[in-house]
């Protein structure tokens, strides 16, 4: 059985910054990060192999956001600088035992997180 489990999030001004992390059980897998708003699809928000070498960005994050995993590969980081009040949303950490390309796609991830607020005022 895989669990994800989410930390960080919480209350932001706009402008400032904000740290999610994931814990894969000590597994190594495909993660990425998908979000959520009130009355919104969920999207995919950025992605990193299972190796950390390839990451991939919704493209109103790039410049913004940084996915990165640790050395044992088993847990990953949402660093978000910059932040704006469209950036508020339920965010999910996701894993997949896809390897290549890295997964975008909701279908392509197996494991889910239970989601964590990120709330950013203007």
């Amino acid at each position: 059985q895989v669990q994800l489990v989410e930390s960080g999030g919480g209350l932001v001004q706009a402008g400032g910054s904000l740290r999610l992390s994931c814990d894969a059980s000590g597994r190594t897998f495909s993660m990425g990060w998908f979000r959520q708003a009130p009355g919104k699809e969920r999207e995919f928000v950025a992605t990193i192999s299972w190796n950390g070498a390839s990451t991939r960005y919704l493209d109103s994050v790039k410049g913004r956001f940084t996915i990165s995993k640790d050395n044992a590969k088993t847990t990953v980081t949402l660093q978000m600088n910059s932040l704006e009040p469209v950036d508020t949303a339920v965010y999910y950490c996701a894993a997949s035992r896809r390897l290549n390309p890295v997964p975008v796609r909701r279908s392509e991830y197996e494991y889910w997180g239970q989601g964590i607020q990120v709330t950013v005022s203007s």
